[in-house]
């Protein structure tokens, strides 16, 4: 019971923490949460696009090298972003290594915090020239269809439905769909845990997954957030946590009686970075930045700080697809 109690406490002060704006800036009014869509159905992928692993990872390449610093093309999105003094980023501020609050320091660090700190390097010679605000799953396709944000950097799936909203970059992590349990749980599958009950995000396709494991036995249940599965996992009201290993990686750093299970990945779920359909040139920049990242070990030394302490050791970086007209 006191280990249940103390971990509650940290993954409440966590939500408590992440509740505010963020950013170097001052707090940017965060757009309205969408109204819940009449069809869930996702937009039909077109003739063109389909989800093969190959298809949905295209995206539009760099053209020759970037330009210095400061010395953005005229009239392109880039200046434009350049002459706001800023680039306005969404993210995540409760995903732990992905995008949250330090509680000492009150920045907002991880992994995609690192890609859009080099976005904004590249424009401005500083990486800090960033105003990360933060939006919510939902909120992710709206801000970039509206324009009210010029990238959105929040372990984002990059499928063909999506496609046909906003743009992607290439790909700049493999995540996949796993499963988090009690540290002494003899459970080696999802599919282990028969009797069971399993929390996943309503609305995710972690939780589309999960009711698969149905027929096996395994009880779903919902919370609506990951951080509020997290909350049912420590009061014992859930065995185990499905969902992206990288949100996962995090719940386990806020619990020590907790462990991810090895080598099961139920799912493949690649990252990319969200943009608005018509910034083509700023889709090109970024996935420039992307393999200058690559190759010159940004990359990696991001990971390893921030994920390989749970996720292990760093794969090689997810080659980019290009070809996208």
């Amino acid at each position: 019971m006191k280990k249940q109690l103390i971990a509650v406490g940290s993954a409440l002060t966590l939500l408590a923490l992440t509740a505010c704006g963020s950013g170097d800036y001052a707090a940017t009014q965060i757009p309205p949460k969408p109204a819940a869509p009449t069809s869930t159905a996702p937009p039909p992928a077109g003739p063109t696009c389909t989800n093969n692993g190959t298809d949905e990872l295209r995206s539009f390449a760099p053209t020759g090298a970037l330009p210095p610093p400061e010395q953005m093309p005229a009239g392109s999105t880039m200046d434009r972003i350049y002459r706001n003094g800023r680039l306005r980023a969404g993210i995540s501020a409760d995903s732990l290594n992905l995008g949250s609050r330090n509680p000492i320091t009150g920045a907002i660090e991880g992994f995609d915090i690192d890609m859009v700190r080099a976005v904004a390097q590249a424009i401005f010679g500083d990486p800090n020239r960033v105003e990360l605000v933060v939006i919510s799953s939902p909120q992710r396709i709206p801000v970039l269809q509206n324009k009210t944000l010029d990238i959105v950097a929040r372990n984002m799936t990059i499928n063909c439905a999506r496609w046909q909203q906003i743009a992607f970059s290439a790909e700049y992590y493999r995540s996949g769909q796993r499963t988090l349990v009690q540290r002494d749980s003899p459970a080696k599958s999802l599919g282990d845990l028969s009797g069971k009950t399993v929390c996943a995000p309503a609305g995710s396709t972690s939780l589309d997954n999960l009711n698969k494991y149905k027929d096996r036995g395994v009880k779903a249940i919902t919370a609506d957030t990951d951080t509020g599965c997290l909350v049912l996992f420590q009061q014992g009201k859930a065995d185990g946590i499905t969902g992206d290993d990288t949100v996962l990686a995090g719940e386990a750093a806020q619990d020590p009686y907790a462990r991810i299970i090895p080598n099961e990945r139920i799912s493949d779920e690649p990252y990319g970075l969200g943009m608005p359909i018509g910034n083509r040139d700023f889709v090109r920049f970024v996935n420039g930045v992307l393999e200058q990242m690559k190759a010159d070990g940004r990359w990696k030394a991001s990971y390893d700080k921030w994920l390989a302490p749970t996720l292990g050791p760093a794969p090689a970086p997810p080659k980019p697809l290009y070809g996208r007209r």
